[in-house]
């Protein structure tokens, strides 16, 4: 069971509801929650800044609204920026992405903001991807051969490419994981770090 019991908005839900809810990712300071039911069902609720609820506009809703894109897909993995942007990971492996992209952090290589979940598959096509983390405006996914790719806003080097463009869509992180394999990854706002096998914690730049 999700502990939502923090999270005033959950009131909006219809409360014989809250038990069927197995993961959430509450975001915009608490005004937007997307949550995934335990029969794979997918339910936004809030204030919909930049389309970040993914329903096809940008109308706010205080009532729970299905969002048909993602249901049955499983979901196993969820993050949000601070814009926001959301990005989400299938069993299957794949990524769907919507919301705020000013910086190019939803990875479909453009800047405009999407209102309803797209795939993301750039250079990630043979790729399985396992889980997302997401700093205030970049994105980064590892994949099940222990691979970190990472796009977006990268003013810090946050996405690993050595320099500090932004990176409009997926790029794989070699500088400072070259020949490691990945087990886990984290983002802050503008900073991103990798968990590789051996225990050791490696900061992207």
């Amino acid at each position: 069971m999700v502990d939502i019991g923090k999270w005033p908005i959950f009131a909006l839900c219809p409360q014989e509801d809250l038990k069927f809810i197995q993961q959430a990712c509450v975001f915009g300071a608490g005004n937007e929650v997307l949550y995934v039911t335990k029969n794979d069902e997918v339910f936004v609720i809030g204030t919909n800044s930049s389309g970040c609820l993914g329903i096809g506009d940008a109308q706010s809703t205080i009532e729970p609204r299905r969002l048909d894109a993602l249901c049955g897909k499983k979901i196993v993995s969820l993050s949000c920026g601070s814009g926001p942007h959301v990005v989400a990971v299938t069993s299957e492996g794949d990524i769907f992405s919507w919301g705020h992209n000013a910086y190019s952090q939803l990875g479909n290589g453009s800047t405009n903001q999407a209102l309803t979940p797209s795939q993301v598959s750039t250079n990630l096509i043979s790729k399985k991807v396992v889980s997302v983390a997401c700093g205030s405006h970049h994105s980064m996914v590892a994949t099940s051969d222990g691979e970190v790719y990472a796009w977006g806003y990268n003013n810090s080097g946050q996405v690993g490419s050595g320099s500090t463009a932004n990176q409009p869509i997926p790029r794989k992180v070699t500088s400072c994981l070259q020949n490691k394999i990945v087990t886990g990854i984290a983002c802050g706002q503008m900073s991103s770090m990798a968990v590789v096998d051996n225990g050791e914690v490696d900061v992207l730049s």
